[in-house]
């Protein structure tokens, strides 16, 4: 025997191999293969009801009620499209749509910014009394508040106009809870030094919590502007000018003008989420960056 040491290597069995980063494609477990099914058919069970929509209208009026129901018509037409465009006041509906949710996008980033900064660096008396309330109106269903926001919009004088609909939705108890477990993350020293440099409170908010919270923000902004687009209970009953009703309260206006029509009322639903799948389109990934910061995806 020799006196130095002889040092034996034995390859791993091909299991206990660590994966490759990279290069190598995933192997085809029975896991994976059961999520895969699961993903498609949540998939598919999402995009049937839209594909379902799509198909209708585009279809003769009188095909849509034939039995056996068909995924296609006699012919493809865009007829159901143009009726509801030129018959109804869609365009206008479509404006204010857009006019309240980018308005109560923006205003909702603004306050529950100021408001999450405001809980997360300044101390003052009753903080934790007024955050505990603003956590307590996460827990309220918003049909309880329906009655006196009413009233006050009543009394305010802002019953048909674009501020009753907007101002309601813009204090939204989650968001705050949401930035303010974001700004906890922001590191300190980045603020003390520039306290230490004469900034002042606002200036530290505007130019370093702010660029630095740009993916919670973005996150924030996509949610509600989704959830005030579609939001039709308020708008409902705080609106009576077809002048002045958003998009949901407005179909029901062309469902009610057009009776039984399907072709119409699915033309009608499927310009209606147009608009949401190209914010999607647009803005997935800030939305998946959102959720990774914000940790919504564990909730």
């Amino acid at each position: 025997m020799s006196g130095s040491a002889t040092v034996t290597t034995r390859s791993a069995p091909r299991s206990e191999r660590p994966a490759e980063a990279g290069g190598r494609r995933p192997r085809w477990t029975r896991g994976r293969i059961v999520l895969l099914v699961v993903a498609l058919l949540l998939t598919a069970a999402w995009l049937l009801p839209l594909a379902w929509a799509v198909a209708t209208s585009l279809k003769p009026e009188g095909d849509t009620t034939k039995t056996p129901l068909s995924w296609i018509g006699s012919r493809v037409t865009f007829d159901a499209y143009s009726k509801v465009w030129e018959s109804g006041d869609l365009m206008i509906w479509l404006m204010n749509s857009a006019y309240i949710s980018v308005m109560t996008t923006l205003l909702t980033v603004v306050t529950c910014a100021m408001a999450a900064y405001g809980f997360t660096r300044t101390d003052f008396r009753g903080r934790r009394l007024l955050y505990g309330l603003v956590l307590a109106g996460i827990m309220v269903p918003p049909q309880v508040l329906i009655a006196p926001l009413f009233r006050e919009m009543v009394q305010l004088g802002l019953v048909d106009t674009y501020w009753g609909v907007i101002l309601p939705q813009v204090a939204v108890p989650a968001m705050v809870f949401i930035l303010v477990k974001f700004f906890e993350g922001v590191p300190r020293e980045l603020e003390e030094a520039a306290f230490v440099d004469g900034a002042g409170r606002w200036r530290v908010f505007w130019t370093i919590v702010i660029p630095l919270s740009r993916p919670v923000l973005a996150a924030v902004a996509i949610f509600t502007f989704i959830s005030t687009w579609n939001n039709f209970l308020w708008p409902f009953l705080v609106t009576t000018d077809p002048g002045g009703m958003t998009l949901p309260v407005g179909l029901v206006n062309v469902q009610s003008t057009f009776g039984v029509r399907y072709a119409q009322i699915m033309a009608s639903l499927v310009i209606a989420g147009m608009p949401l799948l190209i914010v999607f389109a647009f803005f997935q990934r800030q939305i998946v960056r959102g959720i990774a910061h914000t940790g919504l995806a564990g909730q």
